[in-house]
């Protein structure tokens, strides 16, 4: 698609309020799924961040990094195993996440940011506090392994990291109070938690479906806006189920702890950070 210069300067003019709105504003994004794995759409994700950046938005990515842990195991002959949607972490399991994800992913990114112009510093969950974990247990009582449930977050390394005008990238480990240990952490909790404890405008979870869908077989039922106040009706009648519950209730978590908005949406669709962000078209499903 070719524009012209007219074309450009008036999306440029378009974006002006949006960035005013965002300006000094932190925005926590997310960053997991097909837009992780896929080049062009992680080209575009790292361009979004930096010029988000560039113009003044204070931008916290975290990140998972499920398929690289995935490839690591199968390297050591290690199966993944999954219990209730979640990564079964032993002891073996655990080192493998903390190596993963603190160290190749985390650094990747880094360097992705930097070679797009950008400032990244990576930041693990055991840094200067900021995750501290207990281990995760549920109503039945199941085993999830070494996988954490965050007790306390202390966001002053990200707050010091960002007023010195970097982009604080962090990996989702935890370091854990109840026991000698790390915690692997689920990411979109991660990046819940952080937007409260930062007093957040913006959590954004990037995911690999168009946002909340009113009929989960037809993406033509995305539902746009929704107050969290609607959503125990929308469980209850089967609307939100499985996989999408847990996104759902860290965006609601969010919003009733002080973010201002929230939203889950569609990492397949290039540029979508600064679509939702920067234009009066969006994307995915806003909770406010």
């Amino acid at each position: 698609m070719n524009f012209d210069a007219e074309t450009k300067a008036n999306i440029l003019v378009e974006a002006l309020p949006y960035i005013q709105e965002y300006y000094g504003q932190t925005v926590v994004i997310k960053y997991g799924g097909n837009a992780m794995i896929n080049e062009q759409l992680k080209d575009a994700v790292i361009h979004d961040i930096v010029l988000l950046s560039l113009v003044g938005v204070k931008v916290v990515v975290v990140h998972g990094g499920g398929p690289e842990i995935s490839d690591m195991l199968k390297k050591i002959g290690k199966e993944s195993k999954f219990v209730k949607g979640l990564r079964y972490t032993d002891r073996e399991t655990m080192d493998i996440v903390q190596m993963v994800l603190c160290g190749k992913v985390n650094k990747d990114l880094v360097t992705l940011l930097s070679k797009a112009g950008g400032k990244g510093v990576g930041l693990g969950g055991m840094d200067g506090g900021l995750f501290k974990a207990k281990r995760l247990t549920d109503e039945e009582g199941t085993d999830f392994g070494y996988v954490g449930d965050i007790v306390d977050v202390n966001p002053q390394t990200v707050i010091d990291t960002l007023s010195k005008g970097y982009i604080p990238v962090v990996s989702t480990v935890a370091e854990g109070i109840d026991a000698d240990t790390n915690y692997n952490i689920n990411a979109d909790t991660a990046a819940a938690k952080l937007a409260i404890a930062l007093g957040a405008k913006k959590l954004i979870l990037l995911t690999d479906v168009r946002g909340l869908l009113r009929d989960a077989k037809d993406e033509e039922t995305l539902i746009h806006k929704l107050k969290v106040s609607e959503v125990p009706a929308l469980i209850k009648e089967g609307v939100i189920s499985g996989g999408m519950i847990p996104k759902v209730d860290c965006c609601v978590e969010a919003v009733r702890k002080g973010v201002e908005r929230a939203n889950i949406q569609d990492g397949r669709v290039p540029h979508s950070i600064l679509i939702e962000l920067l234009s009066k078209v969006g994307v995915g499903t806003m909770f406010n």
